[in-house]
């Protein structure tokens, strides 16, 4: 049975978050569905209704709002962002020494997962079965540590930060080591761990640890130690309607019911009134609908095409560059895609 005219804008553009299940999650708005839409796909018209919002921005985190999209884009966007911008990262471990109590192995992968402070664009990926590198395709980093006695300490004293010199290995103590004309070409750039705190192993007289390690590039999706987001996620635009006036004690109860910001209370006459301020601050939770008198006042929704995303990068590279990252690599497979639709016309 065909939707009345009245619901079909609410079913094309909203998802509509009910008391017992969520509806019109599936878009509806392809060619034919709707008798009186055109929804021939159009570049003018998505030129025209597409639009790219910074909402924050900050060393490692980005907001932004991407509207006029459909779901499907938007995903492809964020699996981008987690698996398929490149970064460059410990890939070989050469231990020569290790006398600590940590299994090589562990202490590797230890090592691997460490993000590194290099502009991945500068470098280019290892060809298979080359186990040396060069200074096009390799970073080679040297962890040198020896734990010693500290002859300065006190004899009554039981802590290890006195006795001990070295004792704590953490990422700072990792240090470059350039290949070529690595020096040169870098000589501005601070190769490294991102994070000089990240503890790596605990010493005792005695005990030393002598690795190398060579960094190449790769893809979140070949391992996570390469993806360059801590988190890359987008939720929809929450959008409130209050169906009718809310004063009084129900207008207090109501803004309890969103998180902090949502609604407020507007002084009206001397009635405190409810009115939505910011839908944007709520979580959806739909704690609004377990008030018998307050469900059927209020209306809780999201719009489909308004995708507000979250980017929060490990610090390798700055945030808004990844993003930009991702585009790009958004548009190469789509030329990809392009280009094998028409040498399949030829043949």
């Amino acid at each position: 049975m065909a939707a009345p005219m009245r619901n079909v804008d609410e079913i094309r553009d909203r998802v509509i978050l009910g008391e017992f299940g969520v509806r019109n999650v599936h878009s509806t708005d392809f060619p034919g569905n709707y008798p009186g839409y055109d929804d021939t796909w159009d570049l003018r018209k998505f030129k025209k209704n597409f639009r790219l919002d910074v909402f924050h921005m900050d060393e490692n985190t980005l907001e932004f709002d991407m509207v006029g999209i459909d779901a499907a884009v938007a995903n492809a966007f964020r699996r981008i962002l987690l698996a398929e911008v490149p970064t460059m990262a410990i890939e070989k471990v050469f231990i020569y020494n290790n006398t600590s109590i940590i299994q090589d192995e562990i202490l590797a992968h230890r090592l691997g997962l460490i993000p590194i402070k290099a502009d991945p664009r500068l470098f280019e990926y290892r060809n298979a079965g080359d186990e040396e590198g060069t200074e096009i395709d390799t970073i080679q980093l040297q962890l040198k540590i020896k734990c010693t006695r500290n002859p300065r300490a006190s004899k009554d004293s039981s802590d290890p930060k006195e006795l001990y010199k070295n004792h704590m290995v953490y990422s700072k103590d990792i240090t470059w080591v350039p290949i070529g004309n690595q020096a040169d070409v870098f000589a501005d750039a601070k190769i490294g761990p991102v994070h000089g705190d990240i503890l790596l192993a605990q010493l005792r007289p005695g005990q030393e640890l002598d690795i190398v390690m060579h960094c190449v590039k790769g893809i979140g999706k070949d391992h996570a130690k390469f993806s360059p987001v801590a988190t890359a996620s987008y939720r929809l635009l929450p959008e409130i309607t209050l169906l009718q006036t809310i004063e009084g004690e129900k207008a207090e109860r109501l803004k309890h019911c969103f998180s902090p910001g949502v609604i407020e209370l507007e002084n009206i006459d001397g009635r405190q009134v409810a009115k939505v301020v910011n839908s944007r601050l709520d979580t959806c939770s739909r704690e609004v609908l377990r008030h018998d008198d307050l469900k059927s006042l209020v209306k809780l929704g999201r719009v489909r095409d308004h995708f507000i995303f979250s980017v929060e990068s490990t610090g390798i590279l700055p945030p808004d560059v990844l993003v930009s990252e991702a585009i790009n690599v958004l548009i190469a497979k789509c030329q990809k895609f392009l280009n094998e639709i028409d040498s399949t016309e030829m043949e």
